[in-house]
């Protein structure tokens, strides 16, 4: 089986039947929302269906663009397109009346604007001089479907920048509108679905089912599922949902078992979508151009999310605001990332386990072009397994954690990094937030066996390392990984640059670099069975340029290793010894036809 499965990635075109239980709503961008919507010739408007279904009805789109939003939900519906055509739901409008100024600058005065500010933990001291507070309104503003980015004033915005005057009202660009089609954001989300009454409704507490639609375009986010807590606006903290230590079946219970299957979710100015509640399906869809995070899931549990792509977060470019393409918050029990394409992210991380999250599940998914590409921080317990790793500053982190086993992966120019430091619910600048992983003497238990890890030309740095600060050698005196073993390192660069880092270690530093294998073996007593090439320069790989890991050949000396049981199960290999790397089978020496 190769790892991760090749495809295919994001929305499948398809033609969607339409539901034969439930009434069916049939809506269009023209709709009239004065019929009931039951004819697929009368069809009405999409917010008029949206208040009348009920549990188990479904609502039917005809293609065409929606500019809407506001839309409340908290039935447990279907939403999909009318057999193969397809619908797009727009959070911006065009706009049209512009007034011409001086110096190639035009402005428009524009009633729906969407102002905020950083939320209270961003530290202005440290990055207000990098990142411009008007960065953080969610306003955007498109020219022929072009994102133009924010500027502190009208002077200078060429055909790249736009400028809004707050306390005027105005929307300044520097293109001429007469020349183009300019729309700008007029709905901060598209579909919100609450855990309270609406339309009259008490909420039965099930996510809806969206198949096949496009979300573009909207400030703020496109789709938002609550939990115990309501939605909150901009400025106020959206993922504290629990609020400190919460048992597993305290949470995620308000709305359980969202789904969503080859839908799009584009150009949102924070994120793509806020998503709470057990048993969530994503599946098959495409998240791209996002702010802050793309998938944003809190105290969720039993979620899946595979074979979607997910690229390009932090369109903005905001410093200290902790991006991730997904982000899987707040005591999340069991929720597996598998088989997707998490691509283009340079000021982003991939994917991020953060606070209190247990016994993840993170297979054969292809990580590429990120800041850190898994980045499991103040959780306890996954299983990392079948994945590639590409170009990332850093492949895996796992930051004051527990129980991280890593199996199976490859890495090229994408170290692996273990870490722990003295952060604890003590006077933290996030309070509670540490109080739901391992306490500071807990973070332990690490395997990492059978990665190969992959140094390209002119990468010098480490590839594996296991680090933690000076000043807690004292306290923190057991290593934090029990298994280190099995893994090959490739090295193209001949030389004598640290291969591997360990901690803690005797001296001022608490921390040893080891050039070759046999000296972090010697020292630790780990990687036995590990092989390290170093200055290898033969072709590794079938094809970097095409994406293609497996390997080409054998290497000389490298040599089948053991698989363990939770790997083989994860992955669904047998148990029977294979090469290290998430393709483990050297391809044949002679082509066959």
């Amino acid at each position: 089986m190769a790892q991760p499965s090749g495809g295919p990635y994001g929305p499948i075109p398809q033609s969607y039947a339409v539901p034969e239980t439930g009434t069916v709503y049939y809506v269009a961008p023209d709709g009239d929302a004065g019929v009931p919507g039951t004819a697929l010739a009368k069809p009405t408007t999409l917010e008029s269906a949206i208040a009348r279904v009920v549990t188990g009805d479904s609502i039917v789109l005809r293609g065409g663009t929606y500019r809407t939003g506001g839309l409340q939900l908290n039935q447990g519906i279907t939403l999909q397109p009318y057999l193969d055509e397809r619908p797009v739901l727009k959070g911006t409008r065009v706009a049209t009346e512009w007034e011409a100024l001086r110096d190639n600058v035009w402005r428009t005065r524009w009633e729906h604007l969407f102002p905020a500010r950083p939320l209270a933990w961003w530290r202005l001291e440290r990055e207000g001089m990098r990142t411009p507070l008007h960065r953080f309104n969610n306003d955007m503003v498109f020219v022929d479907g072009r994102l133009l980015l924010s500027q502190g004033w009208a002077g200078g915005l060429g055909d790249e920048g736009y400028y809004i005057d707050y306390d005027n009202g105005y929307v300044y660009i520097g293109v001429d509108p007469a020349e183009h089609q300019v729309e700008i954001t007029a709905h901060d989300i598209a579909l919100h679905r609450p855990s309270r009454e609406v339309h009259g409704k008490p909420s039965d507490g099930k996510g809806p089912t969206i198949r096949g639609l496009t979300f573009t375009q909207y400030a703020f986010r496109a789709i938002d599922i609550e939990g115990k807590k309501p939605s909150t606006g901009p400025n106020d903290e959206p993922t504290d949902d629990p609020v400190g230590v919460s048992a597993r079946h305290e949470h995620g219970k308000e709305v359980v078992g969202t789904t969503l299957e080859n839908v799009t979710i584009s150009f949102t100015s924070r994120v793509a979508g806020y998503f709470r509640g057990d048993n969530l399906t994503i599946r098959n869809s495409l998240i791209s151009d996002t702010g802050t995070e793309g998938i944003y899931l809190i105290g969720s549990s039993d979620s899946l999310l595979e074979r979607n792509i997910v690229r390009r977060n932090n369109i903005e470019q905001l410093t200290g605001y902790y991006p991730a393409a997904v982000k899987i918050f707040n005591q999340s029990y069991d929720v597996v990332v598998r088989d997707n394409l998490i691509v283009d992210h340079p000021h982003s991380n991939g994917v991020w386990y953060d606070v209190g999250n247990v016994e993840g599940v993170f297979a054969d998914n292809h990580v590429e072009g990120t800041l850190i590409g898994l980045f499991f921080e103040i959780s306890k317990g996954i299983v990392v397994a079948g994945n590639v790793f590409v170009d990332n500053q850093q492949g895996i982190r796992v930051l004051n954690s527990s129980d991280a086993r890593v199996y199976h992966n490859t890495f090229y120019n994408s170290p692996a990094m273990f870490d722990r430091n003295e952060r604890s619910a003590q006077a933290d600048h996030f309070g509670w937030h540490p109080q739901t992983g391992p306490d500071v003497d807990e973070r332990e238990g690490h395997v990492f066996e059978g990665n190969l890890l992959v140094a390209g030309a002119g990468f010098a740095g480490p590839l594996l390392h296991f680090d933690q600060p000076a000043a807690m050698c004292g306290t923190l005196k057991r290593p934090m990984t029990t298994r280190v073993d099995h893994n090959a390192y490739v090295r193209a660069d001949a030389g004598e640059q640290p291969l591997v880092t360990w901690s803690p270690v005797a001296g001022k530093d608490c921390l040893a670099e080891f050039a070759t294998l046999d000296a972090f073996r010697k020292a630790t007593g780990l990687e036995k069975q590990g092989v390290s090439l170093q200055g290898y320069d033969g072709t590794l790989f079938r094809s970097m340029e095409l994406s293609r890991f497996e390997l080409a050949q054998r290497p000389q000396g490298m040599r089948e290793v053991p698989v363990a049981a939770e790997a083989a199960k994860v992955l669904g290999w047998s148990e029977q010894p294979r090469l290290p790397g998430a393709y483990p089978a050297a391809a044949s020496s002679t082509p066959t036809r």
